[in-house]
């Protein structure tokens, strides 16, 4: 069975790196990059099955961020990820097409569980 590629899209370098090393060790496909811009490049660059986008960050937000993958790379799932004070923002992303978005702080089980989810959706999508 394939791995699950995913991308993990926050601009804070030790959270994504964090996510690289636990989800890794947890048999998953991940690369990290710190920005709404460096993500769609890595979207031209690899096929991801599941995007996790932070909402908010310098530059090109979440938001916006997601309305550009899901108009050039409509397949790929996305996870918004919020903090308490944004969750206006992560239930907008859910309007414009994210599969779920996740609180700050999180277990890291829970995230993963809804990773597999958004797979498992994007497989039954294409037809298995």
């Amino acid at each position: 069975m394939e791995r699950v590629k995913v991308l993990i899209v926050d601009d804070e370098h030790d959270f994504r790196q964090l996510f690289i090393k636990r989800f890794t060790l947890r048999n998953l496909d991940v690369d990290g990059v710190g920005s709404g811009r460096e993500a769609l490049k890595a979207l031209d660059r690899k096929e991801y099955d599941v995007v996790v986008l932070d909402v908010r960050m310098p530059g090109m937000d979440g938001i916006e961020t997601l309305k550009e993958i899901k108009k050039h790379h409509p397949s790929s799932e996305v996870i918004m990820l919020t903090g308490h004070g944004s969750v206006k923002s992560g239930i907008e992303g859910m309007s414009h097409g994210a599969f779920d978005y996740v609180l700050k702080p999180f277990k890291i089980d829970d995230l993963l569980e809804r990773i597999l989810k958004a797979h498992e959706r994007r497989v039954l999508s294409r037809g298995g």
